[in-house]
């Protein structure tokens, strides 16, 4: 054992080559050349294994098995055996390893044996082990009536023994959390294509974690997990060539070992697994790492990112042989970094160079968590001006980056931040409002939006301007007849604020649903657009106002405005779905859905708070 202690693993060129880009501090490759007593454990009691192998064209592929904990295990010091029940006909790394007609006839090494790497992993308890070994043996048996109509009758199961030459322990940090529970597979194949189905592209968009397998000429092999929120996987095209993907990588543990091996090797196989259908996509394609101001250019707010092209695809309908319960997503998940083409970014002249700034000259408190803001531009001329409808971002990096830090349990939102932030613009450009100065109406929620309200106008912070985007924004309407019915919850009233001057305010037709908390913000912007609240009907939830002299005032002043006032949560038929074919929302995610629900067959222009 000193012996191998004694010889750490030495790092690759590719995995080197990430370290510079990325001036990563020098360290030893923590990786032992061996399975760790600590992974072995795990191993025997992981309920789900994912594993990659390469094909004969040189393609890594992943899959993911397993379903309940025991069914791999050690079975020497260095060999590893599992015994599952699998989708034989469709699951690539079965093929890879075993080939496409192995039934009940052992495969056994040749040579070195082809070259394994499989995550142990617990979604439960947030825990993980990465291997990398070679396949000793392994045999698929089918089982169940020879003959049937019945399409799912036979089933297949799986033993193979893997010989480990390397193991190491990984941190918890983007697990989403999920109880895994046996499953019967009964796979059926949807597509082979390298263009993804539509409800391929739907899972996508609500997929919470991929594996990833990758490899370094013939000496080393990767799988690893990502995981995110809902959603974290964006589709940059997908035509007749096949897919093109794209995600951001988040700040871990700095080693980049698959990104090493991407460097060298740009190819890599994914599986995405469904836990709630049991449903599988299956990758693989060629990648390319994208290094700061080429990932931004593509995904905003990333410094790092992959773009993978696909090549291959399998989607198949219930070929797991689990399931899994979610549960907590990993409080260090940042939120959805959306495609520069699904929400443009204009930046006129504010590069990361040289941004322009904004110095904060005004704030205004409206409730105890809401206050509206303006700032001054240092450089009009040079950051362009916004239109209504859309956003700023500001980079709060300078004021708040501590540096990097792994882990940081006690506060894991501030952790490695790229600590650029997005708000609605809630001014209206030109409307007793000077060219070069803009407002944003902010709750308080985060490090950032702390920071804003605690700091000192007198003093005059300054932030940099990175541009406004975004086109949340009214049709046009020459004639200026059709009806606008907006949804807002909350603070979700600040892109009408900002577009209000613009229109005929009998045009609007606002259905706002807000805590009784925050009737500061109902006064404040009823007093600035007196004609509104006859276009408006409330929803007020939560414990009643507190009947102080200020709050009673600020009530009685709703009450009496011509509103129509609801002390309840908004319903389904409080909507007149005859309104218009086209409504406007700007919820958080609860509000956002029912109401998506109730305006099933209306076109609704949308706005979140995840930008």
């Amino acid at each position: 054992m000193t012996s191998i202690l004694s010889n750490p693993l030495p790092w690759h060129n590719g995995e080197e080559q990430m370290h510079r880009m990325l001036h990563v501090p020098s360290r030893e490759n923590p990786t032992v050349p061996y399975l760790s007593p600590g992974a072995g454990y795990l191993v025997s009691r992981a309920p789900l294994l994912a594993l990659g192998a390469i094909d004969k064209e040189g393609r890594p592929w992943s899959t993911v098995w397993g379903g309940e904990g025991g069914f791999a295990s050690p079975i020497t010091e260095s060999i590893i055996g599992l015994r599952t029940l699998v989708d034989q006909k469709h699951d690539p790394v079965i093929r890879a390893l075993l080939g496409s007609s192995a039934d009940g006839g052992v495969v056994t090494a040749q040579d070195a044996g082809k070259m394994v790497s499989a995550l142990a992993i617990d979604l439960e308890n947030r825990r993980r082990v990465k291997l990398h070994g070679r396949m000793v043996a392994g045999v698929v048996s089918s089982f169940g009536p020879a003959e049937s109509d019945e399409e799912f009758s036979r089933q297949s199961e799986l033993q193979m023994a893997v010989k480990i030459d390397a193991s190491l322990g990984n941190c918890p940090k983007y697990l989403n959390k999920k109880r895994i529970l046996p499953a019967l597979p009964t796979p059926k194949l949807i597509s082979d294509s390298p263009r993804l189905t539509q409800t391929a592209l739907d899972f996508l968009d609500r997929a919470d974690c991929l594996f990833v397998s990758s490899y370094h000429g013939d000496v080393d092999m990767d799988t690893n997990i990502r995981g995110g929120p809902p959603g974290f996987v964006r589709v940059l095209s997908n035509d007749s060539t096949g897919a093109m993907l794209v995600y951001p990588e988040y700040s871990g543990n700095r080693l980049y070992q698959t990104l090493g091996n991407l460097q060298t090797t740009p190819r890599a196989g994914y599986v995405f697994p469904d836990f709630e259908t049991g449903n599988v996509l299956y990758l693989t394609g060629r990648t390319e790492v994208l290094v700061g101001n080429a990932a931004a250019d593509i995904i905003p707010r990333s410094n790092l990112a992959v773009k993978v092209t696909v090549s291959a695809a399998l989607f198949v309908e219930r070929g797991l042989s689990f399931s899994g319960i979610p549960g907590d997503l990993s409080p260090y998940n940042p939120s959805v970094r959306h495609l520069v083409t699904e929400k443009p970014t204009i930046v006129t002249g504010g590069s990361n160079d040289s941004p322009a700034t904004a110095t904060l000259i005004k704030r205004e408190t409206l409730t105890p968590t809401i206050s509206r803001l303006r700032f001054r531009i240092s450089d009009s001329k040079k950051i362009g001006h916004y239109t209504p409808g859309q956003y700023a971002m500001l980079s709060f990096e300078n004021e708040l980056d501590i540096g990097y830090s792994h882990m940081r349990d006690h506060d894991p939102t501030s952790l490695n931040d790229d600590w650029i932030r997005t708000f609605t613009v809630s001014s209206y450009p030109g409307k007793d409002m000077p060219a070069d100065e803009f407002e944003i109406t902010i709750r308080k929620n985060g490090n950032v939006t702390k920071f804003l309200l605690q700091a000192n106008v007198r003093v005059g912070l300054e932030v940099p301007l990175r541009g406004f985007g975004g086109s949340f924004q009214f049709e046009e309407d020459p004639q200026g007849h059709n009806i606008i019915p907006f949804v807002a919850g909350g603070i979700g009233i600040t892109p009408v604020l900002g577009q209000l001057p613009g229109i005929k305010t009998s045009r609007l037709r606002l259905y706002w649903s807000l805590s009784m908390q925050d009737i500061g913000l109902v006064f404040d912007t009823f007093q600035r657009f007196p004609e509104l609240p006859a276009s408006t009907t409330l929803f007020l939830t939560g414990p009643n106002v507190d009947r102080d002299a200020t709050d009673s005032r600020k009530y009685e002043y709703i009450a009496s405005s011509g509103a129509q006032l609801h002390h309840r949560r908004m319903q389904a038929d409080d909507l007149d779905a005859d309104l218009s074919d086209v409504w406007y929302l700007c919820a958080g995610t609860a509000l956002k859905r029912s109401v998506l629900n109730w305006l099933v067959g209306k076109r609704v222009i949308y706005e979140d708070f995840t930008y």
